[in-house]
């Protein structure tokens, strides 16, 4: 007779905070659905390169896709409750003084140079002790999309460099890099953060990891991704990164 398979593990039951965060990443990937939306239609209205639009279109199908399968593990964990969309995030700010293109490469930069880039280090790390199949499922197919949408984000800022406003776009995004940089450090590494540098391991095999995680995350990504990619187009971002701290 044969020896029957031994069983799974059982899925350890979800905690609030993994119900909480994985309703948030529902909210957050409809935010970066819609400002994907209009920054592609930017990109229509400045008569961008063709593989730029498509990459942008491609891109608000995945932030979709993200969101289904985020509120999936939702779901799975016990959660009921519907995301809570705010509209008024739902889009990028446009200054109306300014050059479209201006706009353009910043909501690049921030959203996708910047916050796509971190993305993937995170969602790696997120992933590593992630075990419970519908967030390891979700996890999955985010980084894998993450690392295209991290590669959209510095062909844009190449792109709009070889332009008839390349020159401008680049000294505007030197320029704009520090506030840049605070919103992120505000955003994945803020004061206190770095206290909680354990998670019980429930809560690891949800997909979710310490506070203090992330802003080690982010500090490698400054060494190893930001500094090498921006100095390409002669911005320092280290010295962007110093004047954030300070201010």
């Amino acid at each position: 007779m044969a020896t029957p398979a031994p069983r799974a593990p059982r899925a350890p039951a979800a905690s609030e905070r993994a119900r909480n965060e994985w309703l948030r990443r529902v909210e957050a990937e409809y935010r970066s659905a819609a400002i994907t939306q209009e920054l592609t239609l930017w990109l229509i209205r400045i008569a961008a390169s063709p593989d730029l639009i498509l990459d942008g279109l491609r891109i608000v199908k995945d932030e979709l896709k993200h969101a289904e399968l985020s509120h999936a593990v939702y779901v799975a964990g016990g959660g009921s409750e519907p995301p809570r969309i705010l509209r008024e995030t739902l889009g990028a700010p446009r200054r109306a003084r300014d050059a479209l293109e201006h706009d353009v490469l910043r909501t690049g930069v921030e959203v996708f140079c910047l916050g796509e880039t971190v993305a993937v280090r995170l969602f790696r790390e997120l992933r590593a002790q992630c075990v419970v199949p519908p967030a390891r499922r979700a996890l999955d197919r985010i980084l894998r999309d993450e690392v295209r949408h991290r590669d959209f984000g510095w062909t844009l800022l190449q792109w709009l460099s070889e332009t008839a406003l390349g020159d401008e776009l680049v000294a505007l995004a030197g320029r704009e890099l520090p506030s840049m940089f605070k919103r992120l450090r505000a955003s994945y590494a803020p004061r206190g953060a770095e206290q909680e540098r354990e998670l019980p391991p429930a809560e690891r095999a949800w997909g979710l990891m310490p506070t203090a995680t992330y802003g080690s995350i982010l500090a490698q990504v400054l060494e190893r991704d930001y500094v090498p990619r921006f100095a390409r187009f002669g911005i320092d971002a280290a010295a962007a990164w110093d004047s954030a701290a300070r201010g």
